[in-house]
């Protein structure tokens, strides 16, 4: 059981990292200020790092990357224009990227206590991911 939790772990966690790519980048030409750039193109590379480690380890274990789930990614993109589309400011900005690190947070956490047999090594990446969640969502805070 330990490793195909350990695979379901991973898997959510790629589909993770790349739906935060894509909201990331979905913004990203939108913004103003250039301190709250810096700190999106800065969570974005630290995603795709985690992301490239995810990718060898699935490799490692025999498996293949997982696609964020379409729907999700649907309805994030309305959500992103609707808003967008009333109000094209950084504090709309860093409000829908609140949003969107408070999902990732707290489907990671699901995904933790859920994979319970999950390796330690994966457990590791999965808590890291919840980390860089949680430093982009506290250093936009003041963009709110």
């Amino acid at each position: 059981m330990e490793n195909q939790d350990t695979i379901r772990l991973l898997k959510e966690c790629d589909a993770g990292s790349k739906m935060a790519v894509a909201s990331i980048d979905e913004l990203i030409d939108k913004v103003q200020d250039t301190e709250l750039l810096k700190l999106l193109y800065e969570s974005k590379e630290h995603h795709e790092m985690l992301a490239n480690e995810l990718h060898s380890l699935l490799i490692q274990y025999g498996s293949e990357e997982k696609e964020p789930n379409v729907m999700a990614k649907s309805m994030s993109k309305m959500k992103t224009s609707f808003k967008l589309g009333m109000d094209e400011s950084d504090q709309t900005i860093a409000n829908l990227m609140t949003d969107g690190c408070d999902m990732g947070i707290k489907s990671l956490n699901q995904y933790l206590n859920q994979y319970q047999a999950a390796n330690d090594k994966a457990k590791d990446i999965c808590r890291r991911l919840i980390k860089i969640e949680e430093a982009l969502r506290e250093d936009i805070k003041k963009y709110l």
